[in-house]
């Protein structure tokens, strides 16, 4: 995984695949509150899909360091779980995919 600016941009730019509406659409579904790893409040998916939305509501110029960390975060997430989907469970309502889609991806797409 590069740490260069322009690859980390752009590699994000293809991973997410949600609007930032659509994004906080399903953020506030239960389908999506009922995945992922948490420690009795918001999963780590759920605050990472809000960020993921601020972050694509900036411009370019307008992103940070930190923002930047975090878009490296999520494409090594997406590129992980990407590689490990349901083998028996119907993939559009398995726990696999709502959590790809609370860190901006839906496989489906």
């Amino acid at each position: 995984m590069s740490d260069d600016k322009d690859a980390i941009y752009t590699e994000f730019r293809e991973a997410v695949n949600m609007a930032p509406k659509e994004l906080e659409e399903w953020l506030e579904t239960d389908e999506s509150k009922s995945v992922g790893d948490s420690d009795g409040g918001e999963s780590t998916g759920h605050k990472s899909g809000r960020r993921i939305v601020e972050i694509k509501r900036k411009n370019k110029d307008e992103l940070t360091d930190s923002d930047y960390s975090h878009m490296k975060k999520v494409n090594q997430y997406v590129a992980r779980h990407l590689k490990q989907p349901p083998k028996k469970e119907d993939k559009k309502t398995s726990r696999w995919r709502y959590s790809l889609m609370n860190w901006g991806h839906d496989p489906l797409k």
